[in-house]
């Protein structure tokens, strides 16, 4: 019988969860997932999921109704056991009201709601802290994504496009965040310097088209080639994008673990959160930057909307030197100058 995996959580979340969806499947066949809508195209094409089931738990399926009709649905599958790597209560009583035998959480969690509890380890990364969720060691699965050829072809035309501006191939800046506290603000300035040894691709969402803009710009003007993807590519497709880059520089947020997945070198900035947390880069050769020694910082787990004292210091004093260091440091740019 199937197993269900219910990870509604960040982009971020989902794509560290897939070594675990390996983990289940290599032992008893491609389990379900009940993920959000945006998630979900990274998970409908991984061979370890049977289904990806949607939940839109802050839109159209909001309120008590939606939440019952989907427990209806997930009972009717008469899976033989749940996954809860999110830690909410709203996983836990959806499995529980699926009437779900087997279902299994970390301790920090809603433990009354699950039949097996594991311990959640307290450091490590995190894709490795859920597969103690399967009760697998350490490092036995890596996160990956699986975009289709469709994905692929439609990069190759966006490249295409616009491969007048990068030929030698390109670096990939995602300088978005949801969080705004996330954003480091000197990614125009850093943009102008790569721009002299490759060209410059500005990944994200169609909310970071400005800023996207500002940077392209500025490229433009120094006399360098910068094109922007910002909303013009489907997430998959931008996990492509991202895979073709000869290294991506980011924020603590979504596209660091879609060029995990898609192993391409990482440098990742960090202001009020910490690498140590458990989500900055994973594999070897991949850098973190932050500002050390700042008594405010780290300030909360996900990063605030703005910063509580007003002065962004951990952003502001992170130089761009600081930044161009460790991506020489990764070795990633050398490999082709």
């Amino acid at each position: 019988m199937t197993s269900l995996v219910i990870q509604t959580a960040f982009l971020g979340d989902v794509v560290l969860t897939t070594p675990l969806l390996e983990a289940l499947a290599r032992r008893a066949g491609p389990v379900d997932v009940v993920t959000t809508p945006a998630a979900l195209p990274l998970v409908a094409t991984h061979p370890a999921v049977r289904r990806a089931i949607p939940y839109d738990k802050r839109g159209q399926d909001r309120g008590m109704a939606a939440f019952l009709a989907l427990a209806r649905a997930l009972r009717a599958e008469r899976y033989e056991a749940a996954y809860l790597p999110h830690r909410s209560l709203r996983s836990g009583a959806l499995a529980w009201l699926a009437r779900i035998p087997r279902r299994v959480g970390f301790h920090d969690g809603w433990p009354l709601l699950y039949t097996e509890v594991r311990r959640r380890p307290t450091d490590g990364h995190e894709s490795d802290r859920l597969l103690a969720l399967a009760g697998e060691a350490p490092h036995s699965f890596a996160p990956r994504l699986w975009p289709t050829p469709a994905d692929a072809a439609a990069v190759d035309s966006w490249l295409d496009a616009v491969q007048g501006s990068l030929d030698g191939g390109f670096v990939a800046l995602a300088p978005g965040s949801i969080w705004g506290a996330k954003r480091w603000p000197y990614y125009r300035e850093l943009a102008e310097q790569l721009a002299r040894r490759a060209g410059i691709v500005v990944v994200g969402g169609a909310e970071d088209a400005s800023l996207a803009s500002e940077i392209t710009a500025a490229v433009g003007r120094s006399g360098g080639r910068a094109v922007s993807a910002c909303g013009r590519l489907t997430l998959r497709q931008s996990a492509v994008l991202i895979g073709r880059a000869r290294l991506l520089v980011t924020n603590d947020s979504a596209p660091l673990h879609l060029a995990t997945a898609m192993g391409t070198p990482v440098v990742a900035v960090f202001g009020p959160t910490i690498p140590e947390f458990g989500f900055g880069p994973v594999r070897e050769g991949d850098a973190s930057v932050g500002l050390v020694g700042l008594a405010c910082r780290p300030c909360s787990d996900h990063g605030p909307r703005a910063c509580p004292l007003g002065h962004h210091r951990c952003m502001r004093e992170l130089s761009v030197d600081r930044v161009l260091a460790a991506i020489e440091e990764t070795g990633a740019l050398r490999r082709r100058d």
